[in-house]
């Protein structure tokens, strides 16, 4: 029990067609519910943590968390951060513990994603840290980012294999059509298929990572309004979807917003039903519980990772 690279589990996933979940982490409760749903599984896990988490929880408490919850479960973790804007970040990340990072330069021109990503991947490499970097925009919000519509652009394929080589970096997080939120789509769902297919024929042993890729159950939307909330007309990536895509090297697949709702709607419920509770316990409990049936649930039927440890 350790904390551990993506190498070994990308490796395997390659070759087995299925994807590990990358889950955004925030506090106790929604670590514990997560590393639970992977020990019940028997699944690979990754814990990412965002700039706001960062800002919100302090990377201190993250890692002891982290490290807490491998002592409590057995379970190996990939730590991982989530979407570093600059070297700085991800150097920090890298000396604090991290065994991966992921910078994000999509927003430079091609070229200059090219050379700040190599000075990370030189850098994580030579502390045995592993790099993920993302060619391409992807729509929606996410703390620190945001992407209008206007202005996501899907990856080339020819780029992606000219990134990979110039780079050296491990995985790639590529724009197909997923989106940061909860509203992924105006209409119907679409994910451009043809497109991953073409980068994993191009770069078929790099492990390829989907952002933004929250299914948003529609359980979860309906009890938060239900119980007050105001998220009319969210839509996330179809399961199905996310099955396919493990078929063309997508090893790492996203999940943040979808524990945000499993954990809102519980709590919501919570308090409407119990208006004079005012212990956290008694409505966090319930909360993380949903949080692990739900992980469970991505684990098993969507991410096909179960007893892949």
């Amino acid at each position: 029990m350790a904390l551990v690279t993506s190498s070994e589990m990308f490796a395997k996933a390659l070759k087995s067609d299925y994807a590990v979940g990358a889950f955004n982490v925030n506090n106790m409760e929604i670590i514990q519910g997560i590393v639970e749903a992977a020990q019940q599984e028997n699944a690979p896990l990754i814990l990412q943590v965002s700039a706001g988490a960062r800002k919100y929880a302090k990377p201190a408490y993250l890692t002891k968390l982290v490290e807490a919850a491998i002592l409590d479960t057995g379970v190996d973790i990939c730590l991982h951060l989530d979407h570093g804007e600059d070297f700085d970040i991800c150097k920090k990340c890298v000396d604090d513990g991290f065994t991966s990072v992921m910078i994000d330069g999509s927003k430079h021109p091609f070229e200059e994603n090219i050379r700040i990503t190599k000075e990370v991947v030189e850098y994580a490499h030579a502390h045995g840290v592993v790099v993920e970097a993302e060619l391409g925009k992807l729509a929606g919000v996410e703390d620190a980012v945001n992407v209008s519509a206007r202005d996501a652009t899907f990856t080339v394929p020819e780029e992606a294999a000219e990134f990979v080589q110039k780079t050296g970096v491990d995985s790639l997080a590529v724009a197909i059509g997923t989106s940061h939120g909860a509203y992924k789509f105006k209409g119907d769902p679409y994910l451009d298929f043809d497109r991953l297919r073409e980068i994993n024929k191009l770069i078929p042993d790099t492990p390829l990572v989907l952002h933004g890729a929250s299914t948003v159950l529609p359980e979860f939307v309906a009890k938060c309004n239900e119980y007050g909330g105001d998220i009319p007309g969210a839509q996330g990536v179809p399961e199905e979807m996310i099955r396919e895509a493990a078929k063309y090297g997508v090893c790492k697949v996203n999940i943040d917003t979808d524990l945000r709702l499993a954990m809102t709607a519980e709590i919501r419920k919570y308090m409407v039903e119990h208006p004079a509770d005012f212990d956290p316990r008694k409505y966090l409990g319930p909360a993380r519980d949903a949080i692990k049936g739900m992980v469970a649930h991505k684990i098993k039927n969507v991410l096909g990772a179960s007893n892949k440890r």
